[in-house]
C-alpha cells in the first residue's frame, strides 16, 4: 500500500498538476542556447571530455595529467598531478585579472546595524596577511585548523587563509555545543582553532568563548593555540599562553603568497551527521571542488561575474561553504555576507531590504525562511516597500519545498521558485534546474532533473532498477562528478560501508523517491535516522544515545515528525526504568536539557512523552519508520515481524495527546 504522501505526488504527476513557469516572462536573460537534454547526455556519455572543457575556467600552476584516475575505485581521483591553489582562483586571479576594484563581499549585519564592502583588493590584503599570522604559528600544508566563527567576513577571511597555505580547514558551526565541538576537535587533530569573541542569537549575545574553553577542556587532543577575533558587542576572557587576539597578531604579520597543491590534496573538513553518534569528517579536494563549483555559478544558477548572488546561509554548512564563499569568489561575483534572521531582524522584510539596496540577482535559502516569512507577512505587505526589480530568481534547497510555500513565493516575488537537491556528501547539487543552460518546466514536489555530471538511478533492495514511478532507493552510478566527496577523514572503511557497499556500482544517497516519465526526480525523504531541521541535518541516534544516558530512562526513540515552520522537530518517546516513580514531565525536562546542553539549541527537541513500552520487531528492533508514519498521519503496513501489534494502538493514543496524531 503506498503512504498518503506517495499518493499524493502519484496524484498530482497523473493529473498534470504542475506548473510551467518557462514561458517568455521566465526566460533567464542570457541563457546558454543549448539544451539540458544535450547537455546532460555529453556529460554522462563523456564524462573526462565535458569536465576538461569545465577545467579550462580554473587557473593550474601545472596541468593534470588526466582528467580522473579510476584505478582505485570506489576512490576516484578528479585531475591528478595538476597543480594549483583554491585561494589563488578566488581571489589573486580576479585582482590580477581587472576586477580589484569590483566588491567580492557585501557584509550585511542587521544583527550589529553594520553595513561593509570588501574589495577583491581588500580580501587579498587580509586573507594574505592573515595566511602570514596562521604561517607565523607553524600551520603549513597538510596541517588541520577548526575555525568556530559566526556569520562575519573574519570567517570567508580564515578559510581562504588555510587554502592559501595549503592547510585543511574544519569549520564548526557557531551554534554547536562544546561536546560537538569537542568531539571534532579529537577527529580532526587541529594544529590551531580561529573563532570569535561571540555572535547575536536571535534577541541575546552568545559569547563563544566559555564553549571554546569547554571543549578543549573535554577533548583529549591537546590545543595548544586559539586565535581570537574579538568582537565589539562581546568581549573574550583570554587564557594566557594559549589564546592569542586576531588583531594583534595581524598587526605584526606580513603578507604570503599561494603554496602550490595537488588537485587531489584535501581542501576542507566538514562533519556531517552519521546515523551513529560519531560525525562524519567529508573532504573535500581542491581541483574537482574548483571545478565543478565555478561550473555551476552560471550553468545552474545563471549568475555572472560581477553579478550579485545572494546565499541565505551559514559558513558552517556546506551551502555556505559552496556558495557564500568558494563558488562566486571562484567565478569572479559579488557574495552577500548576511548576519541576520528572514524575520525579527527587524521585520518580515529584511530579505527585500536586502534584495533591494545590494540590487540582488537571485537568492538561495532554505524553504524554512520563507515558510517563516510567510507566516509573519501573508499577503507580502512588506515586499511592496521595496524595489527588487533586480532579483531574477530563487533557489531553495535544504529540505523539500512544500506546495503551499512554493505557491505563496511564486505569486508574491512574480520570478521562478526553483527547488533543487544536494547533500553535505556531495557539495552540489544532484538534482536542478540548469537555469544557465535551458530553463525546465517546474513541477511541485520535484527539484527537477538530475544535474549534468551525476547519473541518477532510482533501485529496489536488491539493487535492481526500478519503473519509472516506482518508488524506490535513490542512487547515482560511480563515479560521481568533481567536487564530491572523495572519502571520509581517517576513515576509509566508513566511507566504502556508509556509502559504497548496499548498492555496488552507486553512491547511496540513503534518499527515497522516484523518477517519473518526463526524468524528474521526486525525493521522498530519508532511509535512515537523520532528520532535517530547517535545512540541518542532524542524526535522531545521536540525540536517542544522550536521552539514554538519563538514568531513569530504560529505552527510548527519537524519529522525526513534520513540522510547517522547520520541515522537521524531533520527537521523542522514552521508558522509564522499573521502579521509577517520578513524574513524567520533570523527567521529558532533563532530557530538553540534555540534549540542548549536549548538542545545542539548533536540535529544536522540545518534545518528549512517557511511554509504556516501545514497537519492535521480534529481534528486538525499534519500529522507528512505523512511528514516524503515525505521527505524521500517513499510512503505514503493518510490521509482519512486529512483536505485539497492540503497542501500535498505544503509541497511536501518546501521540494524539502530543498533538501530533489527528483523528
Amino acid at each position: 500500500m503506498l503512504n498518503l504522501e506517495l499518493e499524493v505526488w502519484h496524484t498530482m504527476r497523473y493529473t498534470h498538476h504542475w506548473k510551467l513557469v518557462n514561458g517568455p516572462k521566465f526566460r533567464p536573460k542570457g541563457a546558454g542556447m543549448t539544451s539540458y537534454d544535450a547537455v546532460f547526455q555529453h556529460s554522462i556519455k563523456n564524462p573526462e571530455e565535458f569536465w576538461a572543457e569545465a577545467a579550462k575556467s580554473i587557473s593550474w600552476y601545472k596541468p593534470y595529467d588526466k582528467v580522473l584516475d579510476a584505478s582505485n575505485a570506489p576512490f576516484y581521483k578528479w585531475f591528478p598531478g595538476g597543480k594549483m591553489n583554491t585561494c589563488y582562483n578566488a581571489i589573486d586571479r580576479h585582482v590580477e585579472g581587472g576586477r580589484a576594484d569590483q566588491v567580492a563581499i557585501i557584509y550585511d549585519s542587521p544583527v550589529t546595524n553594520t553595513l561593509k564592502k570588501i574589495t577583491y583588493r581588500e580580501l587579498l590584503e587580509k586573507v594574505s596577511t592573515f595566511a602570514g599570522v596562521l604561517a607565523d604559528q607553524g600551520v603549513g600544508k597538510g596541517d588541520t585548523v577548526i575555525i568556530y566563527m559566526p556569520m562575519i567576513p573574519e570567517a570567508a577571511v580564515a578559510m581562504l587563509a588555510c587554502a592559501r597555505l595549503g592547510a585543511i580547514h574544519s569549520v564548526v558551526f557557531g551554534g554547536f555545543a562544546a561536546h560537538e565541538l569537542a568531539i571534532r576537535i579529537d577527529h580532526a587533530q587541529p594544529k590551531l582553532l580561529i573563532t570569535a569573541s561571540g555572535a547575536v542569537e536571535g534577541k541575546k549575545v552568545l559569547a563563544y568563548k566559555p564553549l571554546v574553553d569547554s571543549a578543549i577542556e573535554q577533548s583529549t587532543h591537546e590545543l595548544k593555540k586559539v586565535i581570537v577575533y574579538q568582537r565589539d558587542l562581546i568581549k573574550a576572557d583570554m587564557t594566557a599562553g594559549r589564546d592569542m587576539d586576531w588583531m594583534e597578531l595581524v598587526g605584526k604579520s606580513k603578507p604570503v603568497g599561494c603554496t602550490e597543491v595537488d588537485a587531489t590534496d584535501p581542501l576542507y573538513i566538514l562533519y556531517t551527521s552519521g546515523t551513529t553518534g560519531m560525525p562524519k569528517g567529508v573532504i573535500r579536494d581542491n581541483g574537482g571542488h574548483a571545478v565543478a563549483l565555478y561550473w555551476t555559478m552560471k550553468n545552474l544558477y545563471n549568475i555572472n561575474p560581477g553579478e550579485v548572488w545572494w546565499s541565505a546561509s551559514d559558513v558552517g554548512w556546506v551551502v555556505g561553504h559552496s556558495y557564500i564563499v568558494y563558488a562566486p569568489l571562484l567565478q569572479g561575483s559579488t557574495s552577500v555576507f548576511y548576519e541576520g534572521k528572514p524575520v525579527g531582524t527587524p521585520d518580515a522584510g529584511a530579505f527585500w531590504r536586502v534584495i533591494s539596496q545590494h540590487k540582488v540577482k537571485s537568492l538561495f535559502t532554505a524553504p524554512t525562511a520563507f515558510r517563516a516569512i510567510k507566516k509573519e507577512d501573508p499577503k507580502g505587505e512588506f515586499i511592496k516597500k521595496y524595489d527588487i526589480s533586480s532579483f531574477e530568481c530563487l533557489y531553495l534547497a535544504g529540505e523539500r519545498t512544500d506546495p503551499d510555500t512554493l505557491h505563496w513565493a511564486e505569486d508574491m516575488i512574480g520570478v521562478p521558485v526553483i527547488d533543487h537537491w544536494w547533500q553535505t556528501e556531495t557539495g552540489w547539487a544532484i538534482v536542478g534546474n540548469c537555469r544557465g543552460i535551458e530553463l525546465l518546466p517546474i513541477k511541485e514536489g520535484s527539484p527537477t532533473k538530475a544535474m549534468p555530471g551525476y547519473d541518477v538511478r532510482v533501485v529496489n533492495d536488491e539493487n535492481v532498477e526500478v519503473p519509472k514511478g516506482t518508488e524506490g532507493n535513490i542512487v547515482v552510478k560511480l563515479p560521481l562528478p568533481p567536487g564530491t566527496l572523495t572519502t571520509l577523514w581517517r576513515n576509509d572503511e566508513r566511507f566504502i560501508k556508509s556509502y559504497m557497499t548496499k548498492f555496488p556500482g552507486y553512491y547511496e544517497t540513503s534518499d527515497g523517491g522516484f523518477i517519473d516519465e518526463d526524468g524528474y526526480v521526486y525525493v521522498m525523504g530519508r532511509m535512515d535516522d537523520v532528520i532535517n531541521i530547517a535545512g540541518h541535518r542532524l542524526s535522531t541516534g545521536a540525540m536517542e544515545e544522550i536521552i539514554s544516558n538519563h538514568p531513569d530512562v530504560a529505552e527510548c526513540a527519537v524519529f522525526g515528525a513534520d513540522d510547517q515552520m522547520k520541515g522537521q522537530l524531533p520527537v521523542g518517546l522514552f521508558v522509564v526504568k522499573a521502579g521509577v516513580t517520578r513524574d513524567g514531565e520533570e523527567i521529558k525536562k532533563e532530557l530538553v536539557k540534555m540534549v540542548r546542553e549536549t548538542i545545542g539549541p539548533i536540535a529544536c527537541f522540545k518534545d518528549a512523552c512517557q511511554v509504556v513500552r516501545l514497537p519492535k520487531t521480534r529481534s528486538g528492533k525499534i519500529l522507528r519508520g512505523t512511528m514516524r508514519s503515525i505521527a505524521n498521519n500517513k499510512d503505514y503496513r503493518m510490521p509482519s515481524t512486529i512483536d505485539d501489534p497492540a503497542i501500535l494502538t498505544e503509541i497511536t493514543e501518546a501521540l494524539v495527546k502530543m498533538g501530533y496524531v489527528k483523528n
